[in-house]
């Protein structure tokens, strides 16, 4: 056996079984934007359940030759693949999600004052104007549908919709939404000052009306019921919310229920954010289109904050009781940390007074409308 063969051998493995040589700079700039994310996971504390597994799918996914988002010799999926297909492509994860919302989530800030559910509405202005917007930049109508939904605030949605309707831009999509989502506390209150003056942010509101037991088991049958038939395409999440808000307000299923908010939650995040971040590969993510999707959102983010506000001063001139218009920015639908936001900025401008529970209310509402809107669009174009 001669040197030269040997020599050839190796650099023959080199080449078809070792990632080195074959490692583009594309990919070790994508790379850099899984560290990026991971960073503000860990050191900023932004988002961290889901930017965690969003950066590390990130990382995974760019090592050239790795069988993570292929399919086997069989034609069986590999394994990140196989949790994109049928967590993802098979609408699995976002309508758990929405099980696990409803199983923590408490609807009694909305039925105490459901007027809420206007601002909520309100607050989806910014989808319908970045829609249009984005058609003049070349995005087709699903894609700028998609790409619109991200001002919402609701993750899950997002991918629902995405995935439906223009699965090639999931991951800038996804990517997107979570982070202003994690970046609410940033990106609103400029808005909010800007919109309000000192008097307003000083409004102080009733203390909200004690909800029965009966309200709150009743809420999601019929919220259920006139959603589903008036927007029968966001059943699947819709369904699920419902569902997992009336497991938790029955009071017989609380097994059911402490695992729909724990386990399940935390097993279904951690595949939502590996496939999520698998599908952000070099080849696809590091084009034109993810760029303008972030710079989209993030306009689409401002205006439905900007349209939360409004919507509150515009209701403020036909009532007598008023409505602090802080409330108003909660009307995305990043749940709880948009209500949060709004409470903090009360108690600035007052330190008595308390806007968190009057804020969950349009914060709730949020959730159904931007829901509503995704179903809108899947009814016109898929």
């Amino acid at each position: 056996m001669s040197w030269d063969y040997v020599l050839e051998l190796i650099k023959n493995i080199l080449v078809t079984q070792t990632g080195m040589p074959n490692l583009l700079f594309k990919q070790v700039i994508m790379m850099a934007v899984a560290f990026f994310f991971l960073y503000l996971a860990v050191a900023k504390r932004y988002e961290p359940l889901l930017l965690v597994p969003i950066g590390f799918g990130i990382f995974l996914v760019n090592f050239p030759l790795a069988p993570l988002m292929g399919y086997t010799e069989h034609g069986y999926p590999e394994l990140l693949r196989a949790f994109y297909k049928y967590g993802l492509e098979w609408e699995i994860i976002p309508p758990m999600i929405f099980l696990g919302l409803g199983a923590m989530t408490d609807f009694g800030p909305l039925i105490a004052n459901p007027k809420t559910l206007i601002v909520g509405a309100g607050a989806q202005l910014g989808v319908f104007i970045t829609y249009i917007g984005t058609l003049f930049f070349g995005f087709t109508l699903k894609e700028a549908a998609s790409v619109a939904i991200i001002g919402g605030a609701d993750g899950p949605t997002t991918i629902y919709l995405t995935a439906k309707l223009a699965p090639q831009l999931l991951g800038a999509n996804a990517l997107a939404a979570y982070s202003y989502m994690a970046m609410v506390p940033l990106i609103q209150p400029p808005i909010m000052r800007l919109m309000t003056s000192s008097a307003q942010r000083r409004i102080k509101m009733r203390q909200l009306r004690p909800v029965s037991a009966r309200e709150k088991l009743l809420f999601p049958l019929i919220a259920a019921v006139l959603i589903i038939l008036l927007i029968p395409a966001v059943a699947p999440l819709m369904g699920m919310f419902m569902f997992g808000n009336f497991m938790r307000e029955c009071g017989v299923v609380k097994r059911l229920s402490d695992t729909a908010q724990q386990s399940l939650m935390n097993i279904i995040t951690i595949l939502l954010g590996l496939s999520v971040g698998a599908t952000m590969e070099a080849e696809v993510f590091l084009s034109w289109k993810p760029l303008l999707i972030f710079g989209f959102g993030l306009l689409d983010f401002i205006v439905c904050t900007f349209g939360g506000v409004l919507t509150v001063q515009i209701m403020n001139l036909f009532i007598k009781e008023k409505i602090n218009p802080l409330i108003g920015s909660a009307g995305v639908s990043a749940v709880p940390m948009a209500a949060r936001v709004s409470n903090t900025e009360g108690l600035k401008a007052d330190p008595t007074n308390f806007l968190l529970m009057h804020a969950m209310g349009p914060n709730l509402a949020g959730v159904i409308g931007s829901a509503a809107a995704a179903g809108m669009f899947i009814a016109m174009f898929q």
